[in-house]
């Protein structure tokens, strides 16, 4: 069964442009790889606006349990410590700080795994014969077969045009 289609360009400039006229085309099922960064590409694919407002969220979360649990805490189990008052704020601050950031990070971690279909035991365009290259010196755009724009005699003649090689990835 065809999974998706993998072009490989030896160009950066190639790569981009190739990706900007298949964004135009519509096709939304792309996948980048590249050897090293590429200035451009999340501009052309889009990046992920919602991680700040989960960071954010997430935040207010930690935050909020921080205060509950040592308010609980304290009213629950009240002692008189050298006369100061029952809920001193100032001393819930460091723990409720370490709380907050704990959960953003464990939080966006497993948000990150999540969005980006982590852990993947294998994805089949490894097992491509020029995928060994893409991890050096070439720059490849892995195009779904899942994606609605896909058609497999259209989508690879347009892949050539573009001055791709092309090679089918099949799912095993």
């Amino acid at each position: 069964m065809l999974y998706g289609y993998l072009a490989y360009f030896d160009a950066q400039e190639a790569f981009l442009q190739a990706l900007r006229r298949l964004k135009g085309e519509g096709y939304r099922h792309l996948e980048a790889l590249t050897p090293n960064p590429v200035e451009g590409v999340e501009a052309v694919l889009g990046g992920d606006g919602r991680i700040p407002w989960v960071a954010f969220l997430l935040g207010v979360l930690g935050a909020g349990l921080g205060l509950f649990l040592q308010v609980y805490t304290t009213l629950d189990y009240p002692h008189n410590a050298g006369g100061k008052p029952l809920l001193g704020w100032p001393a819930f601050i460091p723990v409720t700080f370490e709380l907050t950031i704990l959960t953003i990070t464990v939080g966006i971690f497993l948000y990150l795994l999540y969005v980006n279909g982590l852990p993947l035991s294998a994805h089949p365009a490894v097992e491509a014969k020029g995928y060994g290259r893409l991890l050096v010196d070439r720059y490849g755009i892995f195009v779904y077969a899942s994606d609605p724009r896909f058609h497999p005699e259209g989508t690879k003649a347009l892949l050539e045009a573009l001055g791709a090689e092309v090679e089918e990835v099949r799912r095993a």
